[in-house]
């Protein structure tokens, strides 16, 4: 009885007993171009006026007003180019570009209160700088008051100029 087949037991094989297949669902169906549906009713050339409107009527638009006294205001903005018109006596660079006005505040009564740093705390116009600012912004027609705050923190540092500047003084 050596042999297994003629006492009528199959060999144990180990795919017979292994655990069934998990369970797998069908696959969706593929997306293919020529499955979308295509609107025939609109021929190239109406697509293409249709582009031509929306970016005319885009570009048309136009963005919202600022408040006077906010930045892109008309204010804010000739405040701004009162201090571009202001240059440090010993670097060739106006004081905005340069990066020594750290904030520009205007309220809605006009008054504009500018904070700032000079380059060192030893900076021969320290005392007459802040008084020349506050006369020139004070000059722009529609400031009631100008007031300028020196801080020494952050100190200045040139990270802190533009790229105008940095050009103009062959930084870059």
């Amino acid at each position: 009885m050596d042999n297994p087949q003629a006492s009528g037991t199959a060999p144990l094989d180990d795919e017979a007993h292994s655990a069934p297949a998990p369970y797998e669902p069908p696959k969706p169906p593929r997306a293919r171009v020529s499955d979308a549906p295509m609107e025939d009713s609109e021929s190239a050339g109406d697509r293409l006026a249709r582009k031509k409107d929306y970016l005319s009527g885009f570009l048309a638009q136009t963005p919202p007003e600022a408040d006077t006294g906010e930045p892109g205001g008309e204010l804010y903005e000739e405040v701004i180019a009162a201090l571009k018109d202001i240059f440090d006596p010993e670097i060739p660079v106006n004081i905005y570009d340069l990066g020594l006005i750290y904030g520009v505040e205007v309220s809605p009564d006009a008054d504009v209160a500018i904070s700032m740093t000079l380059t060192t705390p030893h900076c021969p116009v320290a005392e007459s700088m802040p008084a020349e600012i506050e006369l020139r912004v004070a000059s722009v027609p529609g400031v009631r008051d100008a007031q300028v705050n020196i801080t020494w923190d952050p100190p200045w540092d040139p990270s802190k100029m533009t790229d105008e500047a940095r050009l103009e003084l062959g930084m870059l």
